[in-house]
């Protein structure tokens, strides 16, 4: 028999929990025995989530900003690069809070299912209540105050102090750019080490996703066994998708705008590595096919493709940034929260640099998710009500990352006057292969 793949497991793991819940309801003492014995399961899965969140941020963060080699490249064309990718990120994040706000999905969510899911994690909403109440009390500057730890093995102690382990890491990584190559290569080769074992981690750990899964959906059925509950999803995963929807035309406006490329010639140079990116959600293992078609098919030069793109696989993940936004509010609307506009900037700012330490294979956005929930102080058990559509959601915005990583790399080798003329001219309705 053919083994399934991890995705149909996951889905498979989904329909298999929200059936079982629905089973135990209907039995007396059914939802004590899923609260004691499946739950926690569940929250075994989501502590390993939040378990790997720190160490994947330093060695992803750390090994990207280093690999930009030396200071010149980081202060002109590596400047450029990752100043292109930050703006297109804030923008991504941008439009999933402009969507996820007007739209509101989670506003399909009953009163009464509603108040059981505040009522079920009361600990968490009230600790979000107190925390918010003591922000205003604060002064203006306190954000910028926070950034910067006194002590960096504390902030590593808390997710909700990401903001700070990610300055740290940035810190860090243009130390070692500042350091002669012979004194920084065993560095280098330490956390480029460490970050393929954190990424074999994730690995380990996505293969216990469809318990984990199944374990969280059983116990949300039985806490709150509602209709609007799967209503309220469609419309959050219809929310995600028109966002990355808009990125894709905003890509190809950008394009137009700077390159004077057509949106058809842009998107038919680049479709092979989006539908690659689709079947396998990993903007690490489209690279190789990005780049080929950005030079060959974009007319990008490959002295730029091969600095922006790696760097782009490492820092940019434009569908990931807008997915956590949706994803945070459409949870904070489902608990009741309302959140204010300081809340929302500080999801576009850790959203933004949450990303840059986003390891691109499947299921890291879930992982720094974890981050933004915790930054904005949201029950981080809300992470149950988008499982069951993470998986082809995570295939769309994959597609999305990778056409952010080659408009960036096309922009940036016209600004550089290396944009050429393509050999392999695809988009020419004239053109055929010999």
């Amino acid at each position: 028999m053919r083994k399934l793949a991890l995705h149909w497991k996951i889905l498979l793991g989904m329909v298999l929990g929200v059936a079982f819940g629905f089973l135990m309801v209907s039995f007396s003492g059914g939802k004590e025995i899923v609260q004691d014995w499946i739950k926690p399961f569940g929250t075994i899965f989501i502590n390993a989530l939040k378990l790997i969140a720190v160490p994947l941020i330093l060695g992803s963060l750390i090994t990207g900003v280093s690999d930009l080699k030396d200071i010149s490249k980081l202060s002109k064309m590596g400047g450029k690069t990752v100043l292109t990718y930050l703006i297109t990120t804030v923008v991504a994040v941008t439009i999933g809070l402009l969507l996820v706000n007007v739209f509101t999905p989670g506003d399909s969510i009953s009163e009464n299912t509603r108040t059981e899911l505040v009522s079920n994690y009361a600990d968490n909403t009230q600790k979000y209540k107190d925390e918010a109440a003591n922000q205003k009390k604060q002064g203006p500057l306190q954000a910028l105050v926070d950034l910067v730890p006194d002590n960096i093995i504390g902030a590593s102690g808390k997710n909700k102090n990401m903001l700070q382990v990610i300055f740290f890491a940035i810190f860090f990584g243009v130390g070692l750019i500042l350091l002669p190559e012979e004194r920084a290569r065993p560095v280098k080769d330490f956390f480029s080490s460490f970050n393929e074992v954190i990424l074999k981690m994730i690995d380990l750990i996505m293969l216990a996703a469809p318990y984990g899964v199944f374990a969280l959906l059983a116990a949300l059925i039985v806490e709150s066994p509602s209709a609007d509950l799967f209503k309220a999803l469609g419309w959050y995963a219809l929310t995600v998708l028109f966002g990355l929807l808009i990125m894709i035309s905003f890509y190809t406006s950008v394009v137009f705008l700077f390159t004077g490329k057509r949106p058809k010639e842009f998107l038919q140079g680049i479709s092979p590595a989006q539908l690659l990116a689709f079947s396998t959600s990993s903007s690490a293992a489209t690279l190789p096919v990005t780049m080929e078609r950005v030079n060959e098919h974009l007319g990008v030069d490959e002295e730029v493709s091969s600095f922006v793109l790696p760097i782009g696989a490492t820092i940019n993940m434009d569908g990931t940034s807008l997915y956590q936004a949706v994803a945070a509010v459409f949870i904070a609307q489902a608990f009741g929260m309302d959140l204010s506009l300081g809340v929302q900037l500080g999801i576009v700012a850790t959203a933004t640099l949450a990303s840059i330490g986003s390891a691109a294979v499947p299921g890291a956005g879930m992982v720094m998710l974890v981050i933004v929930l915790a930054q904005a102080g949201i029950p981080e058990a809300g992470l149950a009500l988008i499982f069951a559509v993470d998986r082809p959601l995570d295939m769309c915005r994959t597609v999305v990352n990778v056409t952010g990583d080659a408009t960036v790399a096309t922009i940036i080798a016209r600004s550089e006057g290396k944009l050429g003329v393509p050999k392999v001219k695809d988009w020419d309705d004239n053109y055929q292969k010999s």
